[in-house]
């Protein structure tokens, strides 16, 4: 049985984005888009290079501002445009509440595996030193990376530098998590090792939003994919009803280019 298939989603969404537009000068990256994504359920984002899927999950966490729209993260909304003092603040508010892994790793160099997982929550969070070194050792015990505590970003593969990553979003406890192709920068014989730590997060039920082009991932892990082309989320559904019951030829053109 699947992960997706274990989970039962259900109950007020964590995330719920209504008329979300993003514009970089004249060109409009998202055209309206609404999204709503349920606790515990994993939702795959897929789609073309430049169809608006990682810009959907910056404007979600606010690393880039929607031009219109609103956004909310565990019931806290915040609409796009100006950035004002006292939205910024709401701003760093909401990150609290989203973990947020990259293509790149952007871990500290200067840092071991260890150091880069307990910054922020002793930084943003003030948890106490102690506190925040032994709920670290043990995400980078549940990570598979508990003897690699010591060891600087350099020294350890790509797939160990994202999932060290993983572990720091998680330290921030956030409502959910959300991955912008977590694996596109990995070796091929790499990529398996995170897709099983995010395996592993979608079978304790947290909340994902993944942008990704790993369709086997997909068919096993997802409760549902939304197919984005040319800034609109064209369709979206179970991975059943993508994978044998599409509605649209684009779905069905990008699908046979990467299946």
């Amino acid at each position: 049985m699947s992960v997706a298939a274990r989970l039962s989603p259900g109950g007020t969404p964590v995330v719920r984005v209504r008329g979300l537009h993003k514009r970089f000068g004249d060109l409009e990256v998202l055209r309206g888009v609404d999204l709503d994504v349920r606790s515990g359920e994993v939702v795959v984002i897929f789609g073309r290079s430049g169809s608006g899927k990682s810009t959907l999950l910056r404007c979600i966490n606010f690393l880039e501002d929607p031009t219109e729209g609103t956004i909310e993260v565990a019931g806290m909304e915040l609409a796009g445009g100006y950035r004002t003092r006292r939205k910024r603040e709401l701003v760093r508010q909401l990150r609290l509440r989203a973990g947020m892994v990259f293509q790149q790793f952007n871990l500290f160099p200067q840092m071991t595996s260890l150091e880069n997982v307990m910054e922020a929550p002793i930084r943003v969070k003030r948890v106490p030193r102690e506190q925040a070194r032994a709920k670290a050792l043990a995400l980078l015990d549940r990570v598979g990376l508990a003897d690699k505590a010591d060891v600087h970003p350099i020294r350890l593969s790509g797939g160990q530098q994202q999932r060290v990553a993983i572990a720091r979003a998680l330290a921030m406890e956030p409502e959910v998590m959300l991955f912008d192709e977590p694996t596109s920068a990995l070796d091929p014989e790499l990529i398996g090792e995170v897709l099983g730590v995010m395996r592993d997060l979608a079978a304790e039920h947290m909340t994902m939003l993944v942008v990704t082009h790993e369709m086997g991932f997909a068919r096993e892990v997802a409760n549902r994919m939304c197919f984005f082309h040319e800034g609109v989320l064209l369709e979206q559904g179970t991975p059943e009803d993508i994978f044998t019951r599409t509605r649209h030829a684009e779905t069905r053109q990008f699908l046979s280019a990467v299946l």
